[in-house]
């Protein structure tokens, strides 16, 4: 019933939450200032006569069908809750498009699909509190609007520390895929996403004259020898199938051409698939940097900062996005590549099982543009499709198929 229910109701409401999605995107907001976004959100769930609760700084969650559904533990919490995520901020972007609702923020751009990803939570929300009302969900819901995914450590764990996994038994997400056309949901099970890592590390010595590199530790060439060096000897103490990468961006040192400076800085990502090899490489980096460092004289002061785990798919979890794809398009389920990007969902799948889907929004015309570029236009038609499919996971639960279910 819920599958037929969210054909109808999509019909009846796609232009207003495309309406909505276009109002997002026209006034995107930084991470841990998503106050008008988190406003915007909860005005249209108590008009809907939803009881949003709100974060402590920014964001929201919303509970439908706790109170009519499964009895609650002594803790007061129903058992079985299903989550889906939706992320609301936007990235510190200037927004090339030309779009007629293009941001009107300066220097804010959604330029990573949250406005989407928000937009189709809300509908889904929305959708579902209406359908409870007139025939009852078959497990209760929340759904959780995380603010500052975009900012290391992300916002999950603020959300989680709030409270917004209690009770929830497994938790769901998609992310804007513009590699894929609309249409296409990408799945993985396992690493679908990298932990992310950021490492800067500065570097010191007396200085001196570069006709005299003897007499100093020669600050810009042990920068030199960290860039060179320090990821080829990590590629050679960590196991090449865990996808691990040290790629550095950044290097600042001296001001003039015969100088030998007295300070200077690099800094980059590491980024892995592997959870364990997350855990276990701060010591190992710090290890290998003495190394590097220790025949060229120079000090260093190292600063990694731990990011976000790998978001590690459950594989019941992503079985059932399958399974809710193919209700609607048999071939519309595609192998996700797994990504070195960096995503904080992970943050909840260290606590309950879940997936997160790749949602394909790419026309079908003209270039694949990237996620985070000034000029990523995403197809809105993918809208409905990222409805369909968290309706659609709820309807597994309708119909019983969550019990007998297999991946394929």
């Amino acid at each position: 019933m819920i599958e037929e229910f969210i054909k109808h109701w999509w019909a009846e409401h796609a232009n207003e939450i495309l309406e909505w999605r276009r109002h997002l995107h026209a006034h995107p907001e930084l991470s841990h200032m998503e106050h008008a976004t988190t406003a915007f959100v909860e005005e249209k769930l108590r008009a809907a006569g939803l009881k949003p609760v709100l974060f402590p700084n920014t964001g929201l969650m919303v509970d439908i069908g706790e109170d009519e559904l499964a009895g609650s533990d002594a803790g007061g919490e129903l058992p079985g809750r299903l989550a889906f995520r939706g992320d609301i901020d936007a990235l510190p972007i200037t927004e090339t498009t030309g779009l007629e609702f293009a941001s009107t923020n300066d220097d804010v751009m959604h330029a990573c699909g949250h406005d989407f990803h928000t937009a189709i939570t809300l509908a889904t929300a929305l959708a579902m509190a209406e359908y409870h009302e007139k025939h009852t969900l078959p497990t209760p819901l929340r759904f959780i609007f995380q603010p500052a995914e975009e900012v290391m450590v992300g916002g999950a764990p603020e959300v989680i520390a709030a409270g917004a996994l209690n009770g929830v038994e497994r938790i769901f997400a998609v992310h804007c895929e513009p590699k894929l056309r609309v249409g296409h949901v990408g799945v993985r099970t396992g690493a679908i996403t990298s932990a992310a890592d950021t490492l800067e590390i500065q570097v010191h010595g007396p200085g001196g004259h570069t006709s005299r590199p003897q007499m100093t530790a020669d600050v810009v060439y042990a920068l030199g020898k960290l860039i060179v060096d320090l990821p080829g000897l990590l590629s050679r103490r960590v196991d090449p199938r865990t996808g691990t990468v040290l790629t550095f961006g950044a290097v600042h040192s001296g001001y003039a051409h015969n100088a030998i400076p007295s300070e200077g800085s690099v800094s980059g990502t590491l980024r892995t698939a592997d959870i364990k090899t997350w855990r276990d490489i701060d010591p190992l980096v710090r290890e290998l940097i003495e190394q590097v460092l220790a025949p060229t004289g120079a000090d260093c002061t190292i600063n990694y900062e731990r990011g976000v785990p790998p978001v590690l798919n459950d594989e019941y979890c992503t079985a059932l996005i399958a399974e809710a794809v193919r209700r609607v398009d048999e071939n519309a389920v595609i192998q996700a590549p797994q990504s070195s990007g960096g995503e904080d969902f992970g943050w909840y799948l260290e606590h309950v099982p879940g997936a997160m889907a790749r949602l394909g929004c790419w026309s079908g015309r003209g270039d694949k543009h990237d996620l985070h570029r000034d000029d990523l236009i995403v197809d809105e038609r993918c809208l409905g499709v990222g409805v369909k499919l968290f309706a659609g996971i709820v309807a597994r639960y309708e119909d019983g198929a969550q019990s007998t279910m297999t991946v394929r």
